[in-house]
């Protein structure tokens, strides 16, 4: 009889994160977001493996990575040619690609073998915490056909997950507006991303899940911070994967030229 490795639960959950990837050259800079990076990847106990769901993945139907070594996807155009020459050779886990398909008989989760890989939404903030890229890292693809409860239920699925060893990241940006970046604004936020901002803090401090998933649209402020679910939606993963009596940790708050907010935040870390 085939014995699953994955099938087995380990003593300590897995915490979940959440991270404002921001401007990709994050990934070659060092600055205070990189920095609580590479401490929170020592904070964090060591993940069997990794799930990542990204914001820059995005698809008909869910799919998760099934390739043994995924490659490094530069999605991204006119940066410096430091950043194209960044590889990111972590390996890949089948079995547990395969594990994760069982999770979930409707929707279907669709194994990928070759179309997708590790876009920098996940290595840009893998490579600070994990710089080793020793630890095999899956990525989950975004439906975006289906409404946000999809995905914090496909959070809940995944929930599991934590039991056995795996770290579930989101990777996004609660406010994210590309067509309003102000170049001068550097570490300032405009008045309305706060104002989205500090809202989801309210939210996420009041375990209000429910307003995260319906009412983001309801403002001013949330059409502008969220123009379009992609950088969002990576958040109701992680929300769905929480457990109710998970630690609420800020891991870093601040902005990046006026409409990108860089909040990142983690759910039952100790200490």
């Amino acid at each position: 009889m085939l014995i699953n490795r994955h099938d087995n639960k380990q003593d300590v959950k897995m915490p979940l994160v959440f991270l404002g990837h921001g401007n990709p050259m994050n990934a070659i800079e060092e600055n205070n977001f990189t920095q609580m990076l590479t401490s929170l990847g020592q904070e964090l106990p060591r993940p069997k493996a990794i799930l990542c769901i990204s914001a820059h993945w995005l698809s008909a139907g869910t799919w998760v990575t099934h390739m043994q070594n995924p490659k490094t996807i530069h999605d991204f155009y006119g940066f410096p040619q430091e950043l194209f020459n960044v590889q990111y050779p972590a390996p890949g886990d089948p079995q547990m690609a395969e594990y994760i398909q069982t999770l979930s008989k409707s929707p279907t989760i669709q194994a990928d073998d070759s179309a997708w890989g590790l876009d920098h939404g996940t290595w840009a903030v893998l490579r600070k915490m994990y710089p080793e890229a020793q630890i095999p890292v899956l990525q989950l693809s975004i439906d975006m056909s289906e409404p946000a409860s999809f995905h914090f239920e496909m959070g809940r699925t995944l929930r599991s997950l934590r039991e056995r060893g795996v770290l579930i990241v989101g990777s996004g940006n609660i406010v994210h507006n590309l067509r309003r970046v102000d170049w001068n604004q550097s570490q300032k936020g405009f008045d309305w991303a706060i104002e989205f901002d500090e809202w989801v803090k309210g939210r996420l401090e009041q375990r209000d899940f429910k307003a995260l998933i319906e009412d983001s649209q309801k403002t001013k402020a949330g059409q502008w911070s969220v123009p379009t679910p992609d950088h969002y939606l990576p958040l109701l993963y992680v929300l769905g994967a929480a457990d109710a009596n998970d630690h609420l940790s800020f891991e870093f708050e601040g902005y990046d030229m006026g409409s990108i907010s860089m909040r990142c935040l983690s759910f039952g870390k100790q200490g």
